[in-house]
């Protein structure tokens, strides 16, 4: 057995360059996921104005024209102005819920709603029983 030391060996790099593409799918794949978080100081705020998020201002008009709001009765011809002084209390994003009985006037209805939508408010829903 005669062993040629002048050759010199071969280095199979195959299974190498596999692992290596393996490694390069996986970064791949994920450095799009990565989610860099950036903490940031948010401003305090104001105590003195804040809202109850879940509150709503319910209308409620009987058949004889009188208006209730949370209990609290105001009268027709009147009902602007009170609804301006009652209103100030809320942000202008504050659902309003207009209950009106079936017997009352269609254009005393929409006087009243005519009335909130003046006064700024934007999300205001007429109640059925339905």
């Amino acid at each position: 057995m005669s062993s040629n030391w002048d050759e010199s060996p071969e280095l199979n790099v195959t299974p190498l360059i596999d692992v290596m593409l393996v490694l390069l799918a996986i970064l791949m794949v994920t450095a799009p996921t990565m989610v860099y978080e950036e903490l940031i100081q948010l401003p305090k705020g104001s105590k003195t104005a804040q809202q109850n998020k879940n509150s709503k201002i319910e209308i409620r008009i009987t058949k004889e024209k009188n208006i209730y709001i949370q209990k609290k009765q105001y009268q027709f011809d009147t009902f602007p102005d009170d609804f301006v002084l009652y209103a100030q209390n809320f942000t202008k994003e504050t659902p309003v819920i207009i209950s009106a009985d079936e017997r009352i006037l269609y254009q005393d209805v929409m006087f009243i709603l005519r009335t909130i939508k003046i006064a700024g408010f934007s999300q205001v829903s007429l109640s059925t029983n339905g």
